[in-house]
C-alpha cells in the first residue's frame, strides 16, 4: 500500500511540475514575492533554467500549429454580446502542445497536454484561450503554492524527489482533493484528438443588460464528426509509439488524422450556480451543472510554418466584449507573464535570424 501511495504521489508531482513554471511567474506578478523584491523576469529565468531553448516558449515549447474555424451555434447569444458567440463562423488558429520548456521532449511521456486557440472577429472581438488536460489546479493560495514548491523540490544531493514528502503535502492540503482524484484516474490517450482540454479558470459571460454568468469551458471530441474517436485508447495504441519516430508520436498522429478528415471538438460551457466560487480554480463544479455546446472547433489543416503560431501570444485574458475574467487572482496575473515569455522568444528569434542571414 505504501508503494502505491508513493507512486500516486509521484504522478501528482509530475503533473504539478508541468504547471509550476507558469504559476511561479503568475504569483510573482501578483506581488506574492514582493517582500523579497524578486521580479517577474527572475521567475521566467527560473522557469527556463540555466540552458534555455532560445526562440521557444518557456512553457509548452513543443507543439503543432493548426488552423480551421469556430462554428458558433448561437446557443450563448442570450448570455453574451460577444460577436464570436452569435451564430456564425470565425477563422481559428490553434496549437496542440505538451508541457515543459523542451522543444525536443518525447511526446508520449508528457503528463500534461494542451490546446490553445485564437479567434479574431475584428475590433474588440478577439478571443484567445489556453487549455490543459487537468480540469482544476491543485492549490489556489500563495502560501499553499510555496509549500507545494518545497514539497516538489528535488534533494540537492541526490537529484531525487521525496515521495513521502510529496504525499505529506497533499495530505495536509485537502483543497488538492479534486486535482488528486483527476490525476489518479487520468489515462493519457493515443491522440490529441481524444483528450478533453479545460479552461481550468472561470470567466464571465456578459449580456446586453449587463447580467453576468460565471462559466468554465472545455473541448470534447465530437463523436459524430469523428466516428470511432470515442473508443478508449492508451499511448501504446499510437501508431508511432514503437517506431523510430516515437519522440514525435503525438504530433505525427494528429497531422495524419487531420489530413484524413477534420478534427472536431465541441466547445462546451459549464454554467456555475450561486454556490460555486468562480475565483477558486481548485474546485471541480458538479457534473449536474448546466452544460451548453457553444459550437464546434473544426481543425482542418496543419500549418507547415510553425512561425505562424510562434507569432501568437495565447494570452487567456484576451477576451471579446461580452466576456470578462473572474476574480481568480492567478488568472488575472497571467497576461504580463505571457508577455514576458513572448518578448524573450521574439527577441531571440530576431537575433538568431540576423546572425545567420548573409
Amino acid at each position: 500500500m505504501s508503494q502505491r501511495r508513493s507512486f500516486s504521489a509521484m504522478n501528482y508531482a509530475l503533473i504539478g511540475l508541468a504547471l509550476v513554471g507558469l504559476l511561479l511567474i503568475w504569483l510573482t506578478l501578483l506581488g506574492v514575492f514582493g517582500r523579497q523584491h524578486v521580479s517577474a523576469q527572475t521567475f521566467v529565468d527560473f522557469q527556463q533554467g540555466d540552458e534555455p531553448h532560445l526562440g521557444f516558449r518557456r512553457a509548452h515549447a513543443k507543439g503543432v500549429c493548426v488552423a480551421g474555424e469556430f462554428v458558433s451555434s448561437g446557443a450563448l447569444a442570450d448570455y453574451s454580446t460577444a460577436e464570436l458567440l452569435q451564430q456564425g463562423v470565425t477563422p481559428m488558429l490553434g496549437r496542440f502542445s505538451i508541457g515543459g520548456g523542451n522543444p525536443t521532449a518525447p511526446d508520449l511521456t508528457s503528463p500534461v497536454r494542451s490546446f490553445a486557440f485564437s479567434l479574431d472577429a475584428g475590433a474588440n472581438q478577439q478571443w484567445r484561450s489556453a487549455m490543459n488536460t487537468p480540469p482544476v489546479m491543485a492549490v489556489a493560495t500563495p502560501d499553499a503554492f510555496f509549500a507545494q514548491l518545497n514539497a516538489l523540490a528535488p534533494n540537492p544531493h541526490t537529484g531525487e524527489r521525496d515521495g513521502e514528502k510529496i504525499a505529506a503535502f497533499f495530505a495536509a492540503h485537502p483543497e488538492t482533493q479534486a486535482f488528486r482524484q483527476w490525476s489518479a484516474s487520468y489515462q493519457p490517450s493515443a491522440s490529441f484528438a481524444q483528450e478533453n482540454f479545460h479552461s481550468i479558470n472561470a470567466f464571465y459571460l456578459v449580456n446586453a443588460d449587463g447580467k453576468q454568468q460565471a462559466v468554465r469551458w472545455h473541448l470534447k471530441a465530437n463523436t459524430e464528426a469523428m466516428p470511432g474517436i470515442e473508443q478508449p485508447s492508451s499511448v501504446a495504441d499510437n501508431p508511432y509509439a514503437q517506431s523510430e519516430q516515437a519522440n514525435d508520436a503525438l504530433g505525427l498522429e494528429i497531422a495524419d488524422r487531420i489530413r484524413e478528415r477534420p478534427v472536431v471538438f465541441d466547445l462546451v460551457f459549464t454554467f456555475a450556480d450561486p454556490s460555486d466560487d468562480a475565483s477558486d480554480p481548485t474546485v471541480a463544479w458538479p457534473s449536474s451543472r448546466r452544460h451548453v455546446i457553444a459550437g464546434q472547433i473544426v481543425i482542418e489543416r496543419v500549418v507547415d510554418s510553425p512561425s505562424v503560431c510562434d507569432a501568437v501570444n495565447f494570452d487567456p485574458l484576451i477576451l471579446p466584449t461580452g466576456m470578462r475574467p473572474s476574480e481568480d487572482a492567478i488568472l488575472r496575473a497571467r497576461s504580463a507573464a505571457y508577455a514576458e515569455s513572448y518578448r524573450r522568444r521574439a527577441r531571440e528569434q530576431i537575433f538568431h535570424h540576423s546572425d545567420t542571414t548573409p
